[in-house]
């Protein structure tokens, strides 16, 4: 029987077809894993497999890779709609669903049935602590935050959580994994927003808020941040292409676990969230697509 020392990652398993989800099942599969893209919805399936192919199509059109590389990669992930037929043949499962706890530990139950006993599971929650989720698993010393970026293909930084369960061979075996699918990797400790999103978030709210005191226009206080600090995107601008309703749910987290006043959601970000205008996903947050 293979244990977690004598096996290395060959087969992936990603839960969740949406904008995450779709772009780690792409780098995996870039970098010669055996992928399986899984989601409850059939035709979310199916875009995020035309989503895969479309970038690399630009990516050929930029120069950036071949033709024979694309095809290597559409070679090595395929989708399937039922999660336990999914999850059976995984070496490592990372879930990418929308930033609820209890979908999530949900999720990780039913693949946790058909799952090998060798299997890892990760998490992709850029918020959530880990040990709110761990208790859905049969092992947690084979359980480990992956944090990826989006859009995944571009962005160079995974940051790996571990949680008071995870072993150190869990932790090696996700760093072996990062470099391979081409990540530069960052090791924090389990909390709330770990160090990215808490990081980001703070940014992100304070701008949003020096909007609603009219201390500067959107473009110029986004502007500020690129020309002054040398950000590639403004927070606002990010927060758009991240989701406005990603960046409330990860502020009510933060709120909620860390400081109710430093993290408060602005009412102006509840507002649009509210009204359906979600970012460049939606066609408008605090820009116009």
């Amino acid at each position: 029987m293979n244990t977690q020392t004598d096996f290395e990652i060959r087969s992936v398993t990603v839960i969740g077809a949406g904008a995450m989800g779709h772009g780690i099942a792409h780098v995996a599969a870039a970098a010669g894993f055996d992928v399986c893209l899984t989601d409850v919805n059939p035709q979310a399936l199916e875009t995020a497999l035309d989503r895969v192919r479309d970038n690399l199509d630009r990516g050929i059109a930029k120069g950036k890779l071949t033709e024979r590389e694309r095809d290597d990669t559409l070679a090595h992930l395929h989708g399937e709609p039922d999660l336990r037929i999914a999850a059976s043949q995984a070496d490592l499962l990372i879930e990418a669903v929308p930033e609820r706890s209890d979908l999530k530990r949900a999720i990780f139950a039913i693949a946790a049935e058909t799952a090998p006993e060798h299997a890892i599971f990760a998490t992709n929650t850029s918020s959530i602590p880990l040990s709110q989720l761990v208790g859905a698993l049969p092992r947690g010393d084979r359980f480990i935050g992956l944090h990826f970026f989006n859009p995944v293909h571009l962005q160079p930084l995974l940051e790996i959580v571990r949680c008071g369960t995870t072993s150190e061979d869990t932790l090696q075996l996700a760093l072996e994994f990062a470099t391979r699918v081409g990540k530069d990797a960052i090791v924090v400790r389990d909390v709330a927003g770990f160090a990215s999103s808490r990081l980001g978030i703070a940014l992100g709210l304070e701008a949003i808020r020096m909007v609603e005191e009219g201390v500067a226009s959107v473009a110029d206080i986004d502007k500020a941040m690129e020309l002054g600090y040398r950000h590639p995107m403004g927070p606002l601008k990010l927060t758009d292409l991240v989701g406005l309703d990603v960046r409330l749910a990860i502020a009510e987290t933060l709120a909620k676990e860390i400081d109710g006043h430093r993290f408060a959601p602005p009412r102006l970000l509840c507002e649009l969230v509210a009204a359906g205008k979600l970012g460049k996903k939606t066609g408008e947050g605090f820009y116009k697509y």
